[in-house]
């Protein structure tokens, strides 16, 4: 078990990176995490050590159901989650790597309590759904080096969110497969969007019955993401950008680098 000092120790390297935008070497062997509970300890204490520096909140947070017992759970911070083009963002390189999603908003909070909550009982707390990007930057400089518990660490290489606009609860809700169009400055794709969970709401059910153990709660108006339709994308930066979800709705957006 990492001692409460090397987990301080390294969240306090993570936060740094958070800030300044930069990349960094995985942690000292002594801080770095080898399982679910020590990445999480650590990614716990990212987020209070960044709530304090720069007077934030946790906004959401991002889910899938655990791949082969490995936790896929993070924080996504309320300063972090945009609405209004152009969205500043650390690049990688001189693009900007985005996740097509659904976003959940909790229209009342689910507290901790003894008993699990069921999915009738967090359906009914869900107030509407947006289309959304995850904003994607990886703060570790080699990222071929890091194993799932590092990027759990440092909250699963995410660095925000960017909500579109609010489609059909009901529709979204069994939107399993969603075929995107992606347009921008003359180029134009499409894609076959694949929920990884199937209904996109099984993750989110997963989190609320996770942080309850965890003695967490969802509180209203926190958003949650839960997995990419398509994997990570990656645009142009100073350009205006396109994406549909056919049947759903489509947003339009543009990243500028800060």
């Amino acid at each position: 078990m990492i001692s409460t000092q090397r987990i301080e120790s390294a969240a306090c390297e993570l936060v740094k990176r958070r800030i300044s935008g930069d990349q960094g070497d995985v942690l000292d062997v002594n801080c770095r995490p080898t399982d679910n509970e020590q990445a999480f300890a650590i990614q716990t204490e990212v987020s209070l050590q960044w709530c304090e520096q720069v007077n934030d909140s946790i906004g959401g947070w991002k889910c899938l159901q655990p791949i082969d017992g490995k936790w896929v759970v993070a924080p996504i911070f309320t300063s972090t989650i945009n609405t209004i083009p152009p969205i500043p963002i650390w690049p990688t390189g001189l693009v900007a790597r985005i996740e097509p999603e659904l976003a959940f908003y909790f229209g009342q909070d689910l507290p901790v309590r003894n008993a699990p909550y069921l999915a009738d009982e967090i359906d009914a707390a869900i107030s509407r759904t947006h289309m959304a990007l995850e904003l994607i930057y990886n703060r570790h400089a080699e990222p071929s080096q890091c194993t799932h518990f590092d990027n759990l660490a440092d909250g699963l290489v995410n660095q925000g969110l960017f909500v579109g606009p609010q489609v059909d609860a009901e529709q979204a809700k069994q939107a399993s497969l969603i075929n995107m169009s992606l347009v921008y400055d003359g180029h134009a794709s499409s894609l076959e969007g694949k929920h990884p969970n199937g209904p996109p709401r099984t993750p989110l059910y997963w989190l609320v019955e996770f942080l309850r153990q965890q003695g967490m709660g969802i509180q209203a108006g926190q958003v949650v993401i839960t997995g990419s339709y398509a994997g990570v994308l990656e645009v142009p930066l100073d350009t205006d950008i396109k994406l549909e979800y056919q049947g759903l709705g489509e947003m339009q957006v543009n990243f500028t680098s800060k």
